[in-house]
């Protein structure tokens, strides 16, 4: 049997790529330690391996293709297909920042301040590269974890990744400059892609995996209601595009269905039932494919 190798990033991504191939349809599952899940399509053989490992793996040919950070896929410099991007991190929809950051009372306010002076960071070449394009020569060094806590007395600064800020806060450090916004992407090996059969498959898996994040946070909406109300319910209706409106068999009645933001559904379904909707249903959405 025809099948793909796919690497799934263990780590900060994990807990989002299994929820996004479950929304996707299917069910991963995992055995305590295992870093081979087993998924319920025979044409896919998962690995769960570090996302920083992944564009490696995949440029090489081990794998077929997998979801690694964009911030990954530049720092390794593998030539990869960047099949589609999926605007996630490990918090849900979305990107993430790598920042340049330093303490508070240090006396660099921008980038060229770091002329001479020390840098600790995960994202070693594309931090290098930062630097170079800007004419600045420091010295950059890898750091192997708890990079925030390293300035002052280890480096004058720090590239590191954030969402939110809060450690950086916490560790009393200041942002100068963003080095890099970065999302997740599925990437190919470019062998694989010229596969006919596995480039479709790779393809419907990335449309699927889209599908899944455009439904996070939306629910649909549907309800029936009057002529007369009719312009009244879809004043109140926030829309994708248009809300879909279709006649019933009763005269003078319609049925409205459209798709929200869900936070806003409790917020509008007391207005549309003000308004003259009736049997208003709420329903949750796994996927939305434009």
């Amino acid at each position: 049997m025809k099948k793909i190798k796919f690497g799934l990033p263990k780590g900060s991504l994990e807990r989002m790529s299994v929820e996004l191939f479950q929304r996707a349809g299917y069910t991963i599952k995992r055995e305590e330690r295992a870093y081979n899940p087993s998924i319920d399509d025979d044409e896919i053989e998962l690995v769960l391996i570090r996302t920083q490992e992944i564009p490696l793996y995949v440029g090489k040919g081990i794998l077929d293709a997998g979801l690694s950070g964009y911030d990954w896929i530049l720092e390794r410099g593998m030539k990869v297909e960047k099949v589609k991007q999926l605007s996630y991190s490990k918090k849900g929809p979305g990107k993430v920042k790598w920042v340049l950051a330093v303490p508070v009372a240090s006396s660099i306010q921008k980038p060229e301040h770091l002329q001479g002076k020390r840098v600790a960071t995960e994202l070693v070449e594309v931090t290098r590269n930062y630097l170079k394009q800007r004419g600045v020569k420091a010295e950059v060094e890898f750091s192997w974890g708890a990079t925030e806590v390293k300035p002052p007395l280890l480096v004058d600064a720090i590239v590191e990744l954030t969402e939110t800020g809060r450690s950086l806060r916490a560790n009393n450090l200041r942002i100068v400059d963003i080095v890099l916004e970065s999302t997740t992407w599925l990437i190919a090996n470019p062998s694989s892609w010229k596969d006919k059969w596995k480039k479709e498959k790779i393809k419907s898996l990335g449309i699927l995996l889209e599908g899944a994040i455009n439904g996070m946070g939306k629910v649909g909406l549907k309800l029936n209601v009057s002529e007369e109300n009719l312009q009244k319910v879809i004043g109140h209706l926030p829309a994708l595009r248009r809300p879909t409106i279709s006649p019933l068999s009763e005269k003078g009645w319609w049925a409205v269905e459209t798709i929200i933001d869900e936070l806003k559904a409790r917020e509008l379904i007391p207005k549309l039932k003000k308004a003259g909707g009736e049997g208003i249903v709420e329903y949750p959405l796994n996927k939305i494919v434009y």
